[in-house]
């Protein structure tokens, strides 16, 4: 299976982070109905939310070598400060994970085709 590697597009980085953006925030909405049982999903929602918001919105994603770059950088933050967080301890635990896995999914390039509702 020696294939050609996949390109880099940024443009499907952009469309997968907005997509993943309005599906964390409607997880929030989701777990809020349920109150103080769903407040993980919902610190989960918010992680999800923030790290979407901060890289949709960065020229980074033109550039794999810079998302890259720029989600070490994330993960080399101290804490992690966004509205709506019931547990900082387990929102920066989140926030942590999920930065992790878009550093796999750059370091592959693989997934951002994904526009699943549910990953």
């Amino acid at each position: 299976m020696s294939g050609n590697p996949k390109q880099w597009d940024g443009a499907t980085v952009r469309t997968w982070l907005a997509s993943r953006y309005e599906a964390a925030r409607s997880d929030q909405v989701a777990a809020e109905r349920y109150g103080r049982e769903r407040q993980d999903d919902c610190d989960k929602g918010a992680a999800e939310e923030m790290i979407c918001a901060m890289l949709r919105s960065s020229a980074t994603t033109d550039d794999r070598a810079a998302l890259a770059a720029e989600l070490k950088r994330l993960l080399d933050q101290e804490t992690y400060i966004w509205r709506g967080v019931y547990d900082d301890t387990r929102f920066d635990r989140h926030v942590r994970a999920y930065i992790k896995r878009l550093a796999r999914m750059t370091k592959a390039n693989a997934g951002f085709e994904n526009l699943a509702r549910y990953q």
